[in-house]
Order: C-alpha cells, then sequence, then structure tokens
C-alpha cells in the first residue's frame, strides 16, 4: 500500500498571504461589498462591536451604518427582514449568533426563503446569505455547539455550506453571495483562528457542489465536512504510519454535494468512513451513505461507516468525548479495514 499523498487542492497554489478563517470570511465581505452596492450586512453586534466572534469587525466604519448596522435581539426579524431586502433586490448578509439561536426565524427560512423562486415560478428569487456559526470545541454546551445542518440540508430551495480552510471559506462566501437562492452558511466556530492557510491576493471563487480531495489514496475514502477535518488528517496520518493509505474528502458544500468525485473515490478504495459532529440519528451524512450503497454496492468490500457525536444534548465539559476525535475515526477505519 502507498503512501498517503496530498493533492494540490488541499493547500492551493498562490501568490496570497497566510490568514486564518475569520480573517477569510471578513475579508469576503470586504470584498464583496465593494464590488456591490447591494451587498447589506445586519445582525446583533456586528456593527461597532464586530459580532460575538470579531468577524465583522471594521466593516461598519468602512461601509457605513446604512450597509451595516445592529439589530434587536430577535432572529425572526432578522431573517425576515433578509427575504424583504432580497426579494426588492439587495443581497443581504444575515449574521446569526450561534448557529444554536436559528430557531426564531425557522419558518421564515423554510417556509419564505426557500420557496420564493418555486411558489413564483421564477418571477423573484431570494439571494441572501445566513451566515452563522457552528459546532462544538469552545465549551458552549448544549445552546452554543450545536450542529443543526441537517434541518435545513432536508428544506428544498436552500443551499448549505461549512468550509474548512481559509480558502474554501473566503471562496464559498463570495460564491454564496454571487448566485440567486438563499444559502446557509455554517462556520465551525472551532476552526476560527484555528484553521490557518494560503488566499490569494486576487479575486476567485469556490463553485458550491464541488467537495476537495485533500490526500489521494487507495484502500479507504474517509469523508467529512467543516470542524471535523482537521481530525480526519490526524486519523489519516495514523493509518499512514501503518502502511494504510487514506483518500481525504472535504464536501465543503452539503447542498449541493458533490455525488461524483464520493462515488469515483468510493468505487476506486472500495471502502467508506463518514465522519461529522451532528447527532447520529437524520444526520446529513446518513443521505450520503444511503447515495454510495445505492449507486457503488458492488464496489464495497465492507459497510460504510459513520462516525458523528452522541444522540444527546451537547454537553457543557465533555467536548473531546463528545465530538469525534482522531481515535474514534481510527477505529471506524480499522473496522471497515478488517472486514
Amino acid at each position: 500500500m502507498t503512501a498517503t499523498q496530498t493533492r494540490p487542492e488541499a493547500a492551493p497554489m498562490t501568490t496570497g498571504r497566510t490568514i486564518n478563517l475569520i480573517q477569510a470570511v471578513t475579508e469576503a465581505i470586504a470584498e464583496e461589498m465593494e464590488r456591490d452596492q447591494r451587498v447589506v450586512l445586519f445582525g446583533e453586534d456586528v456593527g461597532a462591536r464586530g459580532g460575538v466572534f470579531m468577524a465583522t469587525a471594521g466593516l461598519q466604519e468602512r461601509f457605513g451604518k446604512h450597509r451595516v448596522f445592529d439589530t434587536p435581539l430577535s432572529e425572526a426579524s432578522i431573517v425576515g427582514a433578509a427575504v424583504g431586502m432580497a426579494v426588492r433586490g439587495l443581497r443581504p448578509i444575515a449574521e446569526i449568533q450561534f448557529a444554536d439561536y436559528m430557531g426564531p426565524g425557522f419558518d421564515q427560512i423554510i417556509s419564505q426563503a426557500a420557496k420564493i423562486r418555486y411558489r413564483s415560478a421564477g418571477q423573484f428569487t431570494a439571494p441572501m446569505v445566513i451566515r452563522t456559526p457552528s459546532g462544538g470545541g469552545v465549551k458552549g454546551g448544549h445552546h452554543h455547539s450545536q450542529s443543526p445542518e441537517s434541518y435545513y440540508t432536508h428544506t428544498p430551495g436552500l443551499k448549505v455550506v461549512m468550509p474548512s480552510t481559509p480558502y474554501d471559506a473566503k471562496g464559498l462566501l463570495k460564491a454564496a453571495l454571487r448566485g440567486e437562492d438563499p444559502v446557509i452558511y455554517f462556520e465551525p466556530k472551532r476552526l476560527y483562528r484555528a484553521a490557518k492557510g494560503a488566499v490569494p491576493d486576487h479575486d476567485y471563487v469556490v463553485k458550491l457542489g464541488e467537495a476537495a480531495i485533500r490526500r489521494e489514496g487507495s484502500d479507504l475514502s474517509l469523508i467529512g465536512y467543516g470542524g471535523v477535518m482537521p481530525d480526519l488528517e490526524k486519523a489519516a496520518d495514523a493509518l499512514a504510519a501503518e502502511g494504510v493509505s487514506v483518500e481525504v474528502i472535504d464536501l465543503r458544500s452539503l447542498v449541493p454535494w458533490d455525488r461524483d468525485r464520493v462515488l469515483t473515490s468510493v468505487q476506486k478504495t472500495g471502502r467508506a468512513v463518514l465522519v461529522s459532529e451532528a447527532p447520529r440519528i437524520s444526520n446529513f451524512m446518513g443521505e450520503v451513505a444511503y447515495v454510495i450503497q445505492e449507486q457503488a454496492f458492488d464496489y464495497l468490500t465492507a459497510p460504510v461507516g459513520q462516525v458523528a457525536g452522541f444522540d444527546t444534548p451537547y454537553p457543557y465539559v465533555q467536548d473531546k468525548v463528545y465530538l469525534p476525535g482522531a481515535n474514534r475515526i481510527v477505529a471506524a477505519c480499522v473496522q471497515a479495514l478488517n472486514y
């Protein structure tokens, strides 16, 4: 078995700078606001405060209070205003402080934003982006650490994105803001300052719906997205030390998701382990697993494995137990390899 190799996609060759993920988000917003006067940004404390994680720091001073402004503590109002603005020609970015807080705006998201293009027969669209920090790893407990992406992947009309690198965070956010559909843009908060990488100086976008192969391998396909990607890399390193060649795939976009790249990988390796930090029941990776067994069953040499969060409220102090760490991932991979 060959050693695991890294593809250029894993670390784009650029003449840019090394920045972290939250800096990439800030840059993307600023550049799109500069490029398109229709882009506006609002949410709780996004103005002078710069947001709870400082992702919007300096933007109100740069673009003015008419384009970057604070809102009341009402997620329903934030999302509802974004829908109205989008339908009337603006390109709003609505920030929800934590993904856990999106509940009050749920009806506006699934009944209005997601449906407007269909119900109007294409006369109206809702080109809006809802940005929100998601996932655990920061000891935030059950109201600040959840991974609710499956609620939104289940809703036709929405696009759902979750980057794991600064390069992708910037490129995907730019692509989302230039599209015609509402996008739920989850930002893995534990990677905000932990994930660092090269980002070009020039303008670019990352197309929604294209996965990235972080490493090429021949023995097993290890597939994830968002905050778990560093753990996939650690697991792949550990397995490579034992002579196992692991292909690591970052979905990046959940709706749409890259079926072709996933299926091509699984057809090559014959084994797949899927990883996310959301609870196991109704996890989005269950859809990925179904498509693999439906369309690549004859290529499989082991059942599709899955490593996920537990079906409990997110704990306050057991982050490392709840999250899929490298050890749990390696154990699932070994089970698939030994099947």
